[in-house]
């Protein structure tokens, strides 16, 4: 693995860290309550989805084993783009289900040993 595609799931991993810390002990109802906590979390999926476009460019073949990489792409694309159609349900169900994925997927593709390139 290149040292540009370690920093690339680097990002991701610890933005993953942050969307989990911030959810904890916290409900769907705290999320639609609380704007800092929605605008931390958005955040921290835009930086998931913006690393993981980078990767792909760079390194296609990392981040093929990524599941749904695609649809991690596109949903940054809405946070960014289409801040007013965001489904705080939906937001919420990834934190509770896909971000556990994302983070033990990333997790393990950082042990890999790393190529000699750049």
């Amino acid at each position: 693995m290149t040292r540009k595609t370690k920093k690339l799931l680097e990002d991701v991993r610890m933005a993953a860290e942050h969307v989990l810390q911030f959810a904890s002990g916290k409900s769907l109802d705290d999320y639609r309550s609380d704007v800092m906590l929605r605008s931390a979390v958005e955040r921290q999926f835009e930086i998931i989805g913006e690393a993981l476009a980078r990767l792909e460019r760079l390194d296609p073949s990392t981040a093929a084993q990524i599941k749904d990489v695609r649809e991690i792409i596109a949903f940054r694309n809405v946070l960014a783009h289409g801040y007013d159609i965001i489904d705080d349900g939906i937001v919420w169900g990834n934190i509770q289900i896909e971000v556990p994925d994302l983070l033990q997927t990333v997790v393990r593709l950082l042990q890999l040993p790393d190529t000699p390139s750049s």
